[in-house]
């Protein structure tokens, strides 16, 4: 059959559902071949969009999403999405053209090294450069794609070898059982628990990505240990928990942070070093587990004591049945912190003021949305107001960044997660910033139907940087800009635009953006006034007289 029959043949086998992509020329005999596929083809305007979607749908589905683009400035739009993917472990499978490889007649035009520059970014990459390789080549990097821990992978597939004719020939997915822990480990853990004076559970991005729901929340009712969450591990357990202390949304000086530094032991479930550290570790100090599917890696801020390598439900599980509540336990001041905390997070939920608090936008979509709904975030300032203010109830309902923490992901993510949960409400939180990086992408949106609600907290600069540059005590620069009409921008690709003139005004829209099917766009006027005072210096201040 032909080689390109054959490569979307190999999709189909391992479950594709979506390739989402920017086509070029040198993809247009594997386009033919998608033709008659039953893989949906969804056509982006930036390649950005497609790999941010695609990684997306490995993220909620555990499955690789795969996107297309063709050679030269198609793959090199792929490379930030490729890094999302990999640092997030999310599994992404990247299909990208290239001009023939046995003969051609335009010398080194749109010519560079793809599978050498995707080398850094991903765990897989090569290029086919014999058809009859095709199906094993597919089969290995689905399988990578998917192996703890997940990431990215990536083919170059060039024109000449997609009108190849080669064998009809697939192979079957075979899967594979993660091994469970081994039992001295555990046993080790165990006793460390035992002998602890005050313990402490922290879970992160990995015990997001496999069922561990059921297993922390048995782990934790049955011992009584109090837990925190990394900003990627939020929801793992319903976030109403009486043994809930928080996100650590930053590494040091917030409320969380003086339980951390009470405990003596920490049991890591499911965080690694490439999401930014919840926490230091100092030598001499509190000891650390470190819960994975592999051993930890060392940093000098990061090296546990024990690992616990395997199937991370099987540890905890193990754990759990071996762990005996002590009498020597005394949660008393975690109980207090979280008080501290509930009172802190609170403060500003029913503050009118406009243009309006992050804290206040929180409050009222945790009010609104009901356990299942999904929001998402772009990267800027308002993420750690999220990841500290927002409850929540179920996992992958807040989808955040805190790995490469890439503007321009949100708009994208917030389309895949609609798609795969067309039932759900699925609401957009973007700085102004990072949705200009990707807005383009409403008009994929518009036509492909969704019922989307994306709000631009419109402060005309790049808040993060700002508070960062505050904290700093350097003087206000370089980081304001312009922005265009949102409103008209949104209603030129066919969608709903709406600007709020108050806090009222926002509740009405935000109803009606909810229950009315369309693509919504709320411009929302900011208030960050309060960044510095709360996050530099408040937080610190409340932190060390805990």
């Amino acid at each position: 059959m032909k080689a390109s029959d054959l490569f979307v043949k190999a999709l189909e086998n391992e479950g594709v559902e979506f390739i989402f992509g920017v086509p070029g020329e040198e993809n247009l005999d594997f386009l033919q071949s998608l033709k008659n596929s039953s893989i949906k083809l969804i056509v982006n305007r930036h390649e950005q969009g497609a790999g941010f979607m695609a990684a997306t749908y490995g993220r909620l589905t555990g499955k690789p999403g795969v996107c297309l683009a063709t050679l030269g400035p198609g793959a090199t739009n792929l490379v930030t999405p490729a890094a999302y993917a990999q640092l997030g472990g999310m599994p992404m499978m990247m299909i990208t053209g290239q001009k023939p490889i046995k003969k051609s007649k335009q010398a080194r035009f749109q010519i560079i090294d793809v599978v050498d520059m995707m080398r850094p970014v991903t765990k897989y990459t090569k290029q086919i450069v014999n058809s009859n390789n095709i199906a094993s080549q597919v089969r290995e990097a689905f399988r990578i794609a998917i192996e703890e821990k997940p990431g990215a992978v990536h083919l170059e597939f060039p024109e000449d070898i997609a009108q190849e004719e080669c064998e009809d020939l697939v192979f079957d997915v075979v899967g594979h059982i993660i091994p469970k822990p081994d039992d001295r480990a555990v046993s080790k853990a165990v006793e460390m628990i035992n002998k602890s004076k005050l313990p402490l559970l922290l879970i992160g991005a990995g015990a997001n990505r496999k069922v561990t729901c059921d297993a922390l929340g048995k782990f934790v009712d049955k011992t009584g240990i109090f837990f925190f969450t990394t900003q990627m591990g939020k929801g793992v357990i319903d976030e109403r928990h009486q043994q809930y202390l928080g996100t650590a949304a930053l590494s040091s000086n917030d409320f969380v942070h003086a339980a951390i530094d009470a405990a003596d032991l920490i049991i890591n479930v499911g965080h690694d070093v490439i999401e930014k550290p919840p926490f230091f570790m100092k030598k001499g100090e509190k000891e650390v587990i470190h819960v994975n599917f592999s051993p930890a890696e060392v940093d000098p801020v990061y090296f546990p004591q024990l690992n616990v390598v395997g199937d991370i439900t099987s540890s905890v599980n193990k754990l759990g049945e071996g762990i005996q509540i002590q009498d020597s336990w005394d949660f008393s001041f975690f109980k207090k912190i979280k008080k501290e905390v509930a009172g802190h997070l609170s403060k500003y939920f029913e503050d009118e003021r406009f243009p309006m608090l992050p804290q206040r936008l929180i409050n009222l979509l945790r009010n609104k949305l009901a356990s299942e709904d999904i929001v998402t975030l772009d990267n800027g300032i308002y993420k750690l107001w999220f990841a500290r203010n927002y409850t929540c109830y179920q996992p992958n309902t807040l989808l955040l960044d805190n790995a490469l923490a890439s503007m321009g992901a949100g708009l994208p993510s917030a389309m895949m997660a609609k798609i795969l949960n067309p039932g759900k409400n699925v609401i957009s939180v973007c700085g102004d910033g990072g949705f200009m990086m990707n807005s383009q992408e409403i008009e994929t949106s518009v036509r492909l139907g969704l019922h989307l609600t994306v709000i631009i907290l419109n402060d005309s600069a790049y808040g993060m940087i700002k508070w960062k540059q505050e904290d700093m005590g350097f003087e206000d620069f370089g980081l304001d800009y312009k922005n265009p009409d949102f409103v008209m921008y949104a209603e030129s690709y066919g969608a709903k635009g709406h600007r709020p003139e108050n806090d009222s005004d926002f509740q009405k829209i935000l109803e009606e953006c909810l229950n009315t099917p369309a693509v919504h766009l709320i411009d929302l006027p900011v208030d960050y006034s309060l960044n510095h005072p709360i996050l530099n210096v408040m937080l610190k201040e409340k932190a060390e007289k805990l």
